[in-house]
């Protein structure tokens, strides 16, 4: 801790966002060194609030996860009247009116890239700015930011892989250094009398309690440690089992990097030091975590793509229409498009808010590049259902899959679901699990059930148009019609 004569203010209050931990959490830590008194606070803001379903996993994860850190703030500070000050409302009113209350010099907290954020985040600065309060935010979510990353000629990449060659030659060990959140006793300042208040439960605001440990989510800091743990044991295997979705090959990590349970530099620190000595598995996960950067740095420089294309010749594209495309996308959604991976892979997100990366794709080129749906349906709905919903993330994962983002497949690029069914899940496993009624046919008959003897689909209990539906396109036709409905692209492009 810097000593009395380097403090800058004589009390500061920390606003976490989507960096729910006490360790290695660089506003904390600045705070720590740069004031003699340290408030922290979370608001539960309306404007992002209004509109969720009531039985939002993601809520009840934030919720759980803020108990946990409220546990850990109160444990450091070794003050029984100290804690977070959680609120609920409206991020900018409730924050300014509790900076105020508290008497603070300034808040702290961190980058939020995301269009809306930064407005919400200027309206902050001025509203702070009008009482005399200072606004400092800091990098903390990615390990490379912005303008941290560009071209040789200053521009930012619109392409992975130089991308990542770049962050790779940029990277020292200071870019993923632990930031040590150290507190001098009293430093974590007790909450006055009279702006304590009990943390908001999710009744009052409108939300109904999850069992999040039965669908095996773990919230809080202790939850991402012990994946951590689990992972770090197996991340040498993770190129080879990373794209079996009954396999345990992921990290599982990624609703914990979403909010912030988990440092991004601790999985660097983790991933970095095997990947230079050439390990395959450690090399896969940490190209995985620059995406992550990439992501970002294309949504604060193009924030256009976060509503359309990054491409914007694809913009041209017609999409399906009226009832029959609402019938199909409902349809997707609901797991009944008669194409067994793509139903699994559905029903697994509506049952417990995850989906397997290899299956992420595979269902987003389905309703793009079969059913012709346009991609920002499916967007939405991800945005709805995920559990880890990052905007970047899923807006880059859509538009890589649509062909319209940076660095995106080529349109005539289209994943054929039974292929991918029988290289990914070749027994039909993670099939059967979501999936039940077609448990009991062949390993072979699992990937298109349309395709089986009728007798062996009989045997099976397998009613195709009753029990299990049959496929809502001919997957060479749909083909075929997507080339067509893309053609106006190399149109444009050669215009």
């Amino acid at each position: 801790m810097a000593n009395n004569n380097s403090m800058q203010f004589t009390s500061v209050l920390v606003w976490f966002r989507r960096d729910l931990r006490m360790q290695d959490h660089t506003a904390l830590s600045l705070a720590l060194q740069h004031s003699r008194h340290v408030f922290g606070c979370f608001i539960f803001d309306q404007d992002i609030l209004n509109g969720l379903p009531p039985a939002d996993r993601r809520v009840n994860f934030i919720h759980a996860s803020l108990m946990s850190l409220d546990e850990a703030w109160r444990t450091q500070s070794n003050h029984k009247d100290a804690g977070l000050m959680v609120r609920h409302g409206v991020a900018v009113t409730e924050l300014v009116k509790l900076a105020k209350q508290l008497g603070v010099q300034a808040v702290y907290t961190h980058h939020d890239d995301e269009p809306q954020s930064l407005k919400r985040d200027a309206k902050v600065l001025g509203e702070l700015a009008n009482v005399g309060i200072a606004f400092r935010s800091f990098k903390d979510h990615v390990v490379f930011e912005r303008s941290e990353v560009m071209t040789q000629s200053g521009t930012a990449y619109g392409v992975f892989t130089p991308y990542k060659n770049t962050w790779l030659k940029k990277i020292t060990p200071t870019d993923f250094a632990e930031r040590h959140v150290k507190a001098q006793p009293g430093q974590l300042a007790p909450v006055p009398m009279e702006w304590r208040h009990p943390m908001p439960d999710l009744k009052s605001m409108g939300f109904d309690s999850v069992d999040l440990h039965a669908l095996h989510i773990h919230p809080g800091a202790a939850g991402a440690t012990a994946l951590v743990d689990d992972f770090s044991k197996r991340i040498k295997q993770y190129e080879a089992t990373r794209n079996f979705p009954f396999v345990k090959g992921p990290s599982y990590l990624s609703v914990h990097l979403r909010f912030g349970t988990v440092s991004i530099r601790q999985l660097v620190r983790l991933a970095y030091p095997l990947a230079i000595k050439g390990d395959e598995g450690a090399q896969t996960w940490l190209s995985e975590l620059i995406w992550r950067d990439f992501y970002h740095q294309v949504m604060f420089h193009h924030p256009h793509a976060m509503t359309s294309s990054f491409k914007h010749e694809y913009d041209a594209i017609e999409w399906e229409t009226g009832k029959a495309a609402k019938a199909l996308f409902e349809a997707w959604c609901e797991g009944r498009t008669g194409y067994p991976l793509v139903d699994a892979a559905m029903a697994q997100i509506n049952q417990t808010g995850y989906m397997h990366n290899r299956l992420r794709m595979v269902v987003a080129s389905f309703l793009v590049k079969d059913l012709g749906i346009d991609w920002r349906w499916g967007e939405q709905y991800f945005a709805l259902h995920l559990n880890d919903f990052d905007l970047a993330a899923n807006n880059g994962g859509w538009q890589w899959a649509s062909s319209s983002g940076c660095d995106a497949q080529p349109y005539f690029r289209i994943f054929n679901p039974i292929n991918q069914s029988e290289k990914f899940d070749p027994q039909g496993k993670f099939i059967k699990r979501y999936v039940p009624q077609l448990a009991a046919l062949s390993d072979k008959d699992i990937h298109a059930p349309w395709l089986a003897k009728p007798l062996d689909l009989q045997a099976a209990g397998v009613e195709l148009g009753k029990n299990y539906p049959l496929p809502l396109v001919d997957h060479a036709k749909a083909r075929a019609k997507t080339l067509l409905r893309y053609s106006v692209v190399a149109k444009k492009k050669t215009a």
